[in-house]
């Protein structure tokens, strides 16, 4: 189950460059809801609050319970504007959501079973070419990470996305490939035995 993390908002009463300065002289973040066939909602984050939780691990794959006057918002993060220089939050979009939404999100891999490599096992090198995979799932079913299996890999296999079982309901966002996510290298000592001679 989705990870719903509740979050308190006020409500901005107008939207544009001017209201949203001012909200950030008041030491808020100016966000906007959206989605769901209803109107966007301006509203404004507090500073300290929002960025805790920003920069919690999967932050991009949490939902989120935002209050504004009393009425709950369940929404997805889309997208978090930064200053180009101090890194500070400079707005926030919110995506609206529902039992029946599905979205894509970029979910962390996780890999598992390591010391049942083959390959790991005599010193070879776990290369990781994607450390997220881009899934199409339901709003209320995002996946903390997926789990991938080393077991019985050796050196010079890749491991494909064919060999990942995701979650029901949830599906990759490429499908004319089976890519490669990771494949167990040769250490570089290995390459130069058996390829160069001194």
């Amino acid at each position: 189950m989705t990870k719903i993390i509740p979050l308190g908002a006020e409500g901005r009463e107008r939207a544009g460059k001017g209201t949203a300065r001012q909200t950030r002289r008041d030491g808020r973040i100016p966000a906007v809801i959206y989605g769901g066939k209803q109107a966007p909602t301006t509203i404004s984050l507090e500073k300290f609050e929002f960025t805790r939780v920003l920069h919690q691990p999967g932050f991009f794959t949490h939902l989120f319970d935002v209050t504004v006057d009393g009425a709950a918002h369940r929404v997805l993060p889309r997208d978090v504007q930064f200053h180009p220089v101090t890194d500070v939050p400079l707005h926030v979009d919110f995506l609206r959501v529902t039992s029946d939404t599905r979205v894509v999100v970029h979910v962390p891999v996780e890999f598992v079973s390591q010391d049942k490599s083959p390959g790991l096992k005599r010193g070879a090198v776990l290369n990781i070419v994607r450390h997220e995979l881009d899934l199409e799932c339901p709003a209320d079913s995002i996946p903390e990470h997926v789990t991938i299996s080393c077991e019985g890999y050796d050196v010079g296999d890749s491991i494909h996305m064919s060999a990942v079982t995701l979650p029901e309901g949830v599906t990759s966002v490429i499908t004319d490939r089976d890519f490669t996510i990771a494949t167990i290298i040769a250490p570089s000592g290995l390459k130069s035995e058996g390829g160069e001679t001194a």
